[in-house]
């Protein structure tokens, strides 16, 4: 009897994660890029390399728009570079922008996770400008609220659970990729 050998996976386009802050997008893309043999990609990341300073220092310095806008340009260079997985901002799916490009270069999939889960995440957390208000959680909150229409139009939703491991998150969207065939096949 011959042993069979595991299948080999071929990502065929880009998986940008999508989310609120503290939805796991840079643990669960690294986890999910080391597994699949890809490589790793952080627009904030690259954003905070080409301005030799932190995303927080970038907002104070130049602004919210000013941020907003380098960062389109990061994410269309990322997507039309190399093929892996792509972790994004928060913020960065809300421009339609930068929804066409993902659509067009890639594939979206929304790490959705409830407000309390990305509460635990995120409250000790100081690197966060925009939860740099009077009432922190309340502002999160209204994030979700906020943001929810446009991350649902995410081509791929993977629900967080509490207490569930980055690997078993990683794998839980490594499941989700392999029902479409055109971003994720098994090979011979």
């Amino acid at each position: 009897m011959r042993e069979t050998l595991p299948l080999a996976l071929e990502l065929k386009k880009t998986v940008v994660l999508v989310g609120m802050m503290g939805a796991g997008k840079t643990a669960v893309g690294t986890a999910l890029a080391r597994m699949l043999g890809v490589p790793f990609l952080d627009s904030d990341a690259e954003m905070e390399a080409a301005a030799n300073m932190s995303v927080a220092e970038i907002f104070a310095r130049d602004g919210e728009q000013f941020f907003r806008e380098k960062e389109s340009l990061v994410l269309e260079r990322l997507l039309t570079s190399r093929r892996g997985i792509l972790s994004t901002g928060g913020g960065a799916f809300l421009a339609p922008r930068n929804r066409a490009v993902i659509a067009r270069e890639g594939v979206a999939v929304w790490l959705r996770a409830e407000t309390d889960l990305l509460w635990q995440r995120v409250r000790h957390k100081n690197t966060r400008p925009l939860l740099r208000t009077a009432d922190p959680r309340a502002t999160l909150a209204a994030l979700v609220a906020a943001r929810t229409p446009a991350y649902a139009e995410a081509e791929i939703i993977v629900d967080a659970e509490p207490g569930l491991s980055i690997d078993a998150m990683a794998r839980k969207v490594r499941d989700a990729l392999l029902a479409r065939p055109d971003v994720l096949e098994e090979v011979a």
